[in-house]
């Protein structure tokens, strides 16, 4: 059975390519690409040249068209003007061709008559169930089986293979990382997708985690094309045991900007990039440094979450440097058992201090075989899970020996070994270390970071079978939950919480009143004291225009309070017609708390938890999920920020029902979810969070959608 069109296997390493656009003019984009698959690559399969101007090149026939060749090639190589590649790819769809690599720039960063090319070029690929790459792409190259469908000329000289797949959307930041062979660090494929009219970086992060040559999975992106689309890729290579380790361009308003110019794609906001990157086991890193060093220390060994820390090195400075940062960075150092302790003690001189950190002294430097002793006892070591050895200078041949001393250690123990080299000269110890596997990182911060960002993602639990909304496992269900586009409508509270009701949200006995004699009627039935609020969708903060009157103990009260209230509308509103009030109970004393819900445009609906009231605002306390949330999940939005401990109880203060918390929020997450792509907006602010065992109530909601909603009258 031939691959289907999601399979990228054939992409990678086909079995034909044509290059269209091929050339033999010194330093042209064509010429350096014939030269990279022909003279650069171990490509064994049949190439094709296509150019216009040429009757042979590199000894190869060239044939005027794609249309002219003697079979369909699996894999299209455009390297055409822009002008033509429309042309060129209409052809391509014509003869079959599977996959076309599109290396022509000049479409969607170039603004709207560039996305209309880019729209014309997704038709194209669709209607003829041809996968496009690209445009405005540097290529890709398969590192692990030494092919190059690219124009770089540096692809020759950077090939160190390896397990990490590299997927990024800009071609000279992964160029940067790929250099990164200049450290040790191996990369079996190389994705670079640029404007993605077609595939994109979830394509291949998918494609990595069932590629049995790949082992980490490495991204940087400027904007996420499907949201729900990439955070299930994720998912699924972590099912595969795969972590995915990215760095996101554009977390600030000027990097933002930069996105839209460079590759027309849509930045999103930085906070709900992290908080979903968190949720989906994303390890998120904050430059190309931390990427480069966090992958390799994944190919390493995976992390259980539990390792705790060795420092050893011959620097007492360094050492004590790096204890502060291990500290610092919240990680822990290993205590030694006694026998390790003995072991340190009858190698290493007297004067030496074998408690962790260990300064081994510059005897070994002399005495290469002690290090190596010793060394090894810290790696072996029950507590030891990691071993952090810092190298502040070189010293030529000294540091050589140390270097192979610790390469043949790492050799003999699964406890890593991560190298920091401090120093500006790159002596032998530093070539030593490369070649023995060991992936030197450059600072001691460097080196924690990558630690700390280990161990973070050895703590984090997979929710198997959870997916985002929009997206369906592989092989269930074609996605749900797309956006209605209808027009916005803001509903009144009392609407929003009889909805909300229908899903578990727990909300006050109520009932809305246009007169006063109404309004007693509704309070004697829900129980004094009452609160009343003016009910208008026109009206979201009713406090600002005296729209609320709480604490009404009797009817004269409340009599007083619904005219007070119509007044101050009227006073304020003059243009929105009073509608009446909302009678509600007043909720008995708790903590308040916020529960949102928006629509963010590049993930869709994300779940926003914190304390309620202003405070949610100067505290910026809040923690992120992607929708739907489990139970389990639920729990962990609830205990992120710093605010849960309020609902732990603090100085012998009682615990909130934290129970029923939850239960709240699987219930705003079932009506989001039921609603598909109607729920734009969902405030709940605030939730009253009662004593144990005494429940929640959302005193306040703001609902707007764009949409039919289930069950709405």
């Amino acid at each position: 059975m031939a691959p289907g069109p999601s399979d990228l296997s054939r992409l990678v390493d086909p079995e034909s390519v044509a290059i269209i656009g091929a050339s033999d003019r010194p330093g042209s984009l064509g010429a350096r690409t014939v030269a990279n698959l022909l003279d650069h690559s171990d490509f064994t399969g049949r190439p094709y040249l296509v150019s216009r101007t040429k009757k042979t090149i590199h000894g190869l026939p060239c044939h005027t068209s794609v249309l002219e060749l003697p079979e369909t090639p699996e894999v299209a190589l455009l390297v055409v003007p822009a002008a033509q590649a429309l042309t060129v790819l209409n052809e391509c769809a014509e003869k079959g061709v599977r996959f076309a690599i599109v290396f022509t720039s000049g479409f969607g960063e170039m603004g709207e008559e560039g996305k209309r090319a880019e729209a014309e070029m997704a038709r194209i690929g669709r209607e003829a169930g041809m996968r496009i790459y690209g445009p405005n792409s540097p290529g890709l190259c398969n590192l692990n089986k030494r092919i190059g469908f690219m124009f770089s000329p540096s692809f020759h000289l950077d090939q160190r293979p390896g397990p990490i797949g590299l997927a990024t959307q800009g071609g000279g930041i992964g160029r940067c990382f790929l250099q990164a062979m200049e450290r040790g660090v191996g990369v079996g494929l190389w994705a670079s997708t640029g404007n993605e009219v077609d595939l994109t970086v979830a394509d291949f992060v998918r494609y990595y985690a069932d590629a049995d040559d790949i082992s980490v999975i490495a991204t940087t992106m400027e904007g996420i094309k499907n949201g729900p689309a990439f955070a299930d890729a994720a998912l699924y290579a972590a099912e595969r045991g795969k972590p995915v380790i990215a760095l996101k361009v554009g977390r600030s308003d000027y990097g933002a900007r930069a996105v839209a110019s460079h590759t027309g794609s849509l930045s999103g906001a930085a906070e709900v990039n992290s908080a979903v990157f968190r949720q989906v086991g994303i390890v998120e890193v904050d430059d190309m440094d931390e990427l480069i060093d966090t992958a390799a220390l994944f190919t390493r060994k995976r992390p259980t979450g539990r390792e705790k820390v060795a420092v050893y090195g011959f620097s007492g400075g360094g050492c004590a440097m790096t204890a502060d940062a291990i500290g610092s960075a919240g990680l822990e150092l290993a205590e030694f058992s006694e026998k390790t302790l003995t072991r340190l003690g009858e190698t290493l001189p007297d004067y030496a201090a074998v408690a962790n950190p260990v300064d081994a002294t510059s005897d070994i430097l002399s005495r290469p075989e002690i290090g190596h002793e010793s060394l090894r006892a810290v790696a072996d070591d029950p507590d030891v899970g990691v071993v952090l050895y810092p190298f502040p200078c070189d010293y030529e041949e000294l540091t050589g020996q140390i270097g192979a001393s610790i390469a043949a250690v790492q050799g003999e123990t699964e406890t890593p070994i991560l190298t920091v080299w401090m120093s500006d000269r790159l002596g032998a110890g530093y070539t030593e270390l490369v070649e023995g596997g060991l992936v030197p990182v450059r600072s001691v911060r460097n080196g924690t970071k990558a630690l700390q960002r280990w161990i973070e993602r050895g703590r984090w639990n997979l929710d198997t079978g959870w997916r985002p909304i929009g997206t369906a496992a592989p092989g269930g269900e074609e996605p749900g939950g797309e956006e209605s586009g209808g027009e916005r409508v803001t509903h009144t509270e009392p609407e929003a919480k009889e909805l909300l009701a229908r899903h578990g949200v727990a909300v006050p006995g109520s009932g809305v009143a246009r007169t006063a004699d109404e309004a007693v009627a509704v309070a004697e039935r829900v129980g004094y004291p009452v609160v009343l609020k003016v009910v208008s969708a026109l009206i979201t903060h009713k406090t600002d225009v005296g729209g609320v009157a709480v604490g009404l103990a009797d009817a004269g009260q409340v009599r007083a309070g619904l005219e007070r209230i119509r007044e101050s509308v009227t006073a304020a509103r003059p243009d929105v017609a009073f509608d009446g009030v909302l009678v509600e109970a007043m909720a008995p004393a708790g903590i308040d708390v916020l529960v949102g819900v928006s629509r963010d445009p590049v993930f869709g609906p994300v779940m926003t938890f914190g304390l309620g009231g202003v405070l949610v605002e100067l505290f910026q306390d809040v923690a992120r999920r992607l929708l739907p949330l489990t139970p389990e999940q639920a729990r962990a939005l609830v205990e992120e920020p710093r605010c849960a401990a309020l609902l732990r109880g603090v100085r012998g203060g009682a615990a909130s029902d934290v129970d029923a918390l939850v239960d709240l929020l699987v219930g705003v997450s079932r009506f989001v979810e039921v609603n598909g792509g109607a729920v734009e907006e969902l405030e709940l602010n605030p939730v009253r969070v009662l004593p144990a065992g005494q429940g929640v109530v959302a005193l306040d909601a703001v609902l707007v959608t764009s949409g039919p909603l289930e069950g709405a009258k």
